[in-house]
């Protein structure tokens, strides 16, 4: 490219772009979103997957409703429901899947990570 050469900026999300989503829903997960968002009277919102700094292992899992992407988000659509991960959190998500799961400590969202080095006993934070 020369010195006169110019790039238009794009406004393509990522998926626009053939980038994967970092993170998958099971059909369970999808499933209890759909059902948390309708139960929530949040109708056209998705969910912001997260890793934040904190937990007993050194990171943890962040989920929440969010109506729009925020700048620099991977937005992408599973199932008719919007994913939004930023840019940090994107790098520790590759590969994650997440699913719902019942059992006898209750029910609730878990994070299966294939690239987490340790978790801890309650599942929600680990190393990387």
């Amino acid at each position: 490219m020369d010195a006169n050469t110019t790039v238009a900026p794009t406004t393509a999300s990522p998926a626009d772009l053939g980038m994967a989503s970092p993170v998958t829903l099971t059909a369970k997960a999808v499933e209890m979103v759909r059902e948390a968002i309708e139960r929530e009277g949040l109708q056209g919102y998705g969910i912001r997957i997260g890793v934040m700094g904190g937990g007993c292992a050194g990171f943890q899992y962040s989920m929440d409703f969010e109506k729009d992407p925020r700048d620099g988000d991977l937005s992408v659509e599973q199932d008719g429901i919007k994913l939004f991960v930023d840019p940090m959190s994107s790098m520790y998500l590759q590969g994650v899947t997440v699913d719902y799961v019942v059992g006898l400590q209750g029910a609730g969202f878990k994070f299966n990570n294939p690239n987490a080095r340790t978790t801890c006993g309650c599942g929600s934070s680990f190393s990387y």
